[in-house]
Parts: structure tokens; C-alpha cells; sequence
């Protein structure tokens, strides 16, 4: 008995150890999304008996994949419409875990209409899983899904160029969507796009590999998201402490309890309050299973400083050389998610982590269609409407652009009359007069070094690959 609890144990504590990826699907009306996921969790063996009773029985009630088959996409289209229309409405989140790493699935809807739900579904994944209908190829749709999934932020694509079966398991036509398809993924500027032919109703490469398939020497999806690096996604070159709360147990401890949005902290370094610019250090890094010296995000913790120095809630900690830009004014990217459109003239609340403000849209620079991505001009925004404004907040945000730091680059736009969340925005620049502290960037000039050329993007890639381990350089051609 003793051995059983110390075994269940160890299973536990290397359980807790695995880590997290979130992702997304995508794709358009039956390209099988839904099939996708339900045969991973299915031949994955992470579906309970009596999900798989009911299951069996559903699919030969409402299924559509035929006399006597299973209808894989019932374990994820659980709404009345979804199952009767055959398509998916409203964000599907299906957890499972494999002996490698932890997911969190959210198949998110292909419809125009339901662009704010994918936005929703994809705004914290690591990984989009783009469907593609080999029959059909790169279509609208699929070009709308890479640019959302771009806008997001989101750094890996797996390309799931589904129902092979229907097209006799051609290597050809698999070879020329893959190659359409990484076209638009950098004109985009993704940079990891990996490419599967699948077949979700017989289960080719999805989790186990396929003689169907032997020109095809890749690995399967499965294999594929147990090992995708997703922990140089992170910034952890910037410390970013947005302060939640401030934790007065008694008159012997004044702590501030928060969310590490990006970098590390040790014990004893020197950090400086926002917007007040106080210095002090690190006296205590608190948790709820002790102290700590060292914490990183996106760990919740209570850091104690050295000095007293007045911090309240929307307030940010960060290091004395790397401070974000403090301003009101900026240029972002918005998401309308309301079905009341904008009206120009009025004032919102703006939630940037956890600073809450009055905030302005000044002007509508352009919008987007999301189906050719091409510009065009507006003045406000309706319901999937995305497009590049300008914003004035009412006092001093702390913030980095999108694209350097999501967690300090994102933020939404609330109605003050009906506490809708009317949009979603992801910072692109600052603009006015705010000001900005950066330690100084080396600079690496491949002209003054004699470097040929030939070898320029050999060296970029390696430079970008740096940046996304902390190091920033700047290189000059």
C-alpha cells in the first residue's frame, strides 16, 4: 500500500511538472475541425467510457459521417445548432493531457460572422492549426484565418491539409497547397509553419503514422504538439509587475500581489515604481508554498521591497533600465466584439492589465477587409470590423508594443453604459510625447565587419533566434 501512494504521488508531482499548450483550430465550413480534435482526443485515448457510450449513440442519431461510423466532431459541437447544421458556432475548450505535455484546445468557428469568437478562442494560444480542404486549397477563408492568427501573435502554425482521401493521398496536390500556403505565411512574416496531409474521419497522420501516406516523412500531429518549443515564446527579457493588489495582513507586512506579465526577478535587484519612479530592491518573493529567490512569469507571487514606497493598484514594478513607454497616446490595432457599432464621439474604459482608464478613439486610420487584407478607409467600426486607430487615454498607461511584449501590448475597450467589452486592441506604437527609458542595444554592422552579402540572412536568423532568448541586437546591413 505504502509503495501504491508513493507511486500515485510521483505520478502526480511529474503530472504538475508538464507544461501547458494552449492552441487553436481554424479553418473554413467542413474542412473538419471538429473531426480533427475529436479523433486526436479519440485515438489518443483521452475520452472516458461514458463519453464514448454517448458518443456512439449520438452519432447514430445526429452524425454525419455516415451508416455505422462515428461522428468525431459530437465531442466538440455540443450545441443544438452546431450538431443540426453540421458546423461550429460558439468556442469548443476541451482539455487532455498526454505523458509529455498538457493542451488546451479551443476550435474556434470558420464563419465571417463569427471572427470576434476566433479572436477570443485564439487570444492566449501558442499554436493555431490551420484546416485546409485539399479538394479546395488556400481559399478566402484560409487567408483570413493566417492574418488573424498574425495579428494575434501567434508564433507556430501546424498547416492540416485534411480529407486526403478524397484526393487518392496525392503528394502532389498536397505539395502545391503546402507551397501556397507558406507564400502567404511570409508575406506575413510567420516563420514556423509546419505542413501535414491528414485525413480526420480515417485517421491518417493525425496520431498515428499512415502507409497510406509513405512519400510523407514528417511526424504526426500528435507528435508534433507534444514537442513544438513554445518556452522561447515568452519575453522573459523584460520585467513587467502590473501590481493587482496590495496585502496588509497586518502592520508588520505591506506586500504587492500580482501577475508576473513578462521577464524575472531575484531576490536583492533593484527595481523602480511607476508612474512615482521610486527605487528600492527585492526583499521577498512570497508565494502560498513559501519564499522564493528567484520568480518568473507568469507566476503569481507577492513581492516585499526594502524601502517604503507608496504602490497601488494599476501600478507597475519593473527594472531601473528597462522601463516600458509611459504615455496616453498610441496606435493599435482594434477587434470590434460588440453588435452595437462604434460611435466616434464616445468615451470608453480601457482595461490594460490592471489600470483602468477613460480612453478615446481620436481616429479611424483604415480598416481592414480581412478576406484580401487589404486597407480601406472608415470611420468607425462594426461588428468583426478590425482596423488601425489612434487612442488618448485620460492618464499615463505603462506599455510596449504588440509585437515585443503581448502581455503588456494588449487591452480592451469597455462601454461604460452597458459593460459590453466593445473591442479588443493590441498596441502597435506609441505616438505624442511620452517618454521611454531602454538600456542601450548592441549593434552588429555586417558592412564595417567585411561580411558578404550571401551570408546577411543566415546571420538575421540567428540574431532573431537570440532575440527570442533575451539577447536583443541590432543589425545593420
Amino acid at each position: 500500500m505504502e509503495k501504491k501512494n508513493v507511486d500515485i504521488k510521483a505520478f502526480l508531482d511529474a503530472d504538475e511538472k508538464k507544461d501547458l499548450l494552449r492552441f487553436l483550430t481554424a479553418g473554413s465550413v467542413d474542412d473538419g475541425k471538429s473531426t480533427l480534435i475529436g479523433r486526436l482526443l479519440f485515438d489518443s485515448k483521452k475520452i472516458y467510457e461514458d463519453q464514448l457510450t454517448a458518443l456512439e449513440r449520438d452519432s447514430k442519431r445526429v452524425g454525419n459521417a455516415g451508416a455505422g461510423k462515428i461522428d468525431y466532431a459530437l465531442l466538440l459541437d455540443g450545441l443544438k445548432a452546431e450538431r443540426e447544421e453540421g458546423i461550429t458556432i460558439d468556442v469548443a475548450y476541451r482539455y487532455f493531457s498526454t505523458n509529455k505535455r498538457k493542451f488546451i484546445i479551443a476550435d474556434t468557428p470558420g464563419h465571417e460572422q463569427y471572427t470576434r469568437n476566433m479572436i477570443t478562442g485564439g487570444s492566449t494560444a501558442n499554436l493555431a492549426i490551420i484546416l485546409v480542404d485539399a479538394r479546395m486549397g488556400v481559399i478566402t477563408q484560409t487567408r483570413r484565418h493566417t492574418f488573424l492568427v498574425s495579428l494575434l501573435g501567434i508564433k507556430h502554425i501546424a498547416l492540416a491539409v485534411n480529407k486526403m482521401d478524397l484526393v487518392d493521398y496525392s503528394k502532389e496536390v498536397f505539395e502545391k497547397i503546402s507551397a501556397e500556403y507558406l507564400s502567404l505565411t511570409r508575406e506575413l512574416g510567420i516563420e514556423d509553419v509546419t505542413c501535414f496531409p491528414l485525413s480526420a474521419t480515417e485517421g491518417d497522420n493525425v496520431v498515428e503514422k499512415s502507409q497510406r501516406t509513405p512519400w510523407y516523412e514528417g511526424t504526426t500531429l500528435l507528435d508534433f504538439i507534444e514537442t513544438v518549443p513554445i518556452h522561447l515564446d515568452r519575453n522573459m527579457r523584460d520585467f513587467r509587475y502590473p501590481v493587482q493588489y496590495v496585502l496588509r495582513p497586518n502592520q508588520n507586512f505591506r506586500g504587492f500581489s500580482g501577475k508576473i506579465a513578462s521577464g524575472s526577478i531575484r531576490k536583492g535587484e533593484e527595481v523602480m515604481a511607476l508612474p512615482s519612479m521610486k527605487r528600492s530592491r527585492i526583499k521577498g518573493i512570497h508565494t502560498y508554498d513559501g519564499e522564493l529567490d528567484e520568480a518568473f512569469c507568469p507566476m503569481c507571487v507577492t513581492l516585499t521591497l526594502e524601502d517604503e514606497i507608496d504602490i497601488s493598484r494599476g501600478e507597475m514594478i519593473v527594472r531601473p533600465d528597462n522601463v516600458p513607454h509611459i504615455g496616453r497616446d498610441f496606435e493599435a490595432m482594434l477587434v470590434w466584439m460588440d453588435e452595437e457599432p462604434m460611435d466616434p464621439g464616445k468615451q470608453f474604459f480601457l482595461k490594460h492589465n490592471t489600470n483602468l482608464t477613460r480612453s478615446t478613439v481620436e481616429s479611424v486610420e483604415y480598416l481592414v477587409d480581412v478576406n484580401t487584407m487589404k486597407r480601406q478607409p472608415g470611420r468607425n467600426f462594426r461588428l468583426n470590423e478590425i482596423g488601425l486607430v489612434r487612442i488618448t487615454t485620460a492618464k499615463n498607461l505603462f506599455f510596449d508594443p504588440y509585437s515585443a511584449n503581448k502581455a503588456t501590448g494588449a487591452f480592451i475597450l469597455i462601454d461604460p453604459i452597458s459593460n459590453n467589452t466593445s473591442a479588443v486592441g493590441m498596441i502597435v506604437r506609441p505616438l505624442g510625447t511620452g517618454e521611454t527609458w531602454q538600456a542601450d542595444v548592441p549593434t552588429l554592422d555586417l558592412t564595417k565587419l567585411g561580411i558578404a552579402p550571401e551570408h546577411h540572412e543566415a546571420i538575421e536568423k540567428a540574431v532573431r533566434e537570440l532575440s527570442r532568448q533575451g539577447l536583443e541586437i541590432k543589425v545593420i546591413k
